[in-house]
């Protein structure tokens, strides 16, 4: 294959997953700059690769490369300097006066809040928008581990967004049962007494 043919499929991956991919760096290391490094790195890898190898499953590729150097960033920076604590930390309400924007800080605050592997299922499948098939081929765990995650955080962030009694979601959250059966229930032992 032509030298150029070559460069046009690496540029058109370049275009097409770069920004996906450097959220999903900063989300596992909490720092832009470091993110940057880490997707060059990929590409660069992505370059040495064989095409053959990779085609079909393009997307799958580039996000465990970049989680793989991510982590190994992570430890090495671990190593190096004491943790920050602050480092996944996600700024909430940037104006008071929106709701929405108070909604949304909410929602960052329960997904910073949560583990660490549901965080990275909800970016990948969230924001990078990949498939459960693709999130398991990036983090190993199986499709149906991916599922258990995903549902397992949506949830707590409903939770955790519905207990703020302040704000936009809190109506929905406090009239709107996710299981009308446990409502009927709820319901029977009432009459019961």
């Amino acid at each position: 294959m032509s030298r150029r043919l070559e460069s046009d499929w690496v540029v058109q991956a370049l275009e097409r997953h770069e920004r996906p991919l450097i959220r999903y760096a900063k989300c596992l290391l909490g720092d832009g700059e470091a993110a940057r490094d880490v997707v060059q790195e990929t590409f660069l890898r992505l370059c040495r690769e064989d095409r053959a190898r990779v085609e079909g499953h393009l997307a799958p590729w580039l996000f465990t490369v970049c989680r793989n150097l991510a982590l190994n960033a992570r430890k090495k920076a671990v190593r190096m300097s004491s943790l920050d604590p602050h480092q996944f930390a996600v700024a909430s309400d940037l104006d008071e006066c929106h709701d929405a924007q108070k909604a949304v800080g909410r929602i960052r605050d329960a997904i910073a809040a949560l583990p660490p592997n549901q965080r990275e299922v909800v970016h990948l499948k969230f924001e990078c928008d990949l498939s459960y098939k693709e999130i398991s081929e990036v983090t190993s765990f199986t499709v149906s581990n991916v599922g258990f995650l995903l549902h397992t955080a949506v949830r707590a962030i409903r939770t955790h967004v519905g207990a703020d009694a302040s704000g936009a979601g809190h109506e929905y959250a406090s009239h709107q049962s996710e299981r009308p059966e446990v409502d009927s229930l709820r319901a029977r032992r009432a009459r019961r007494g």
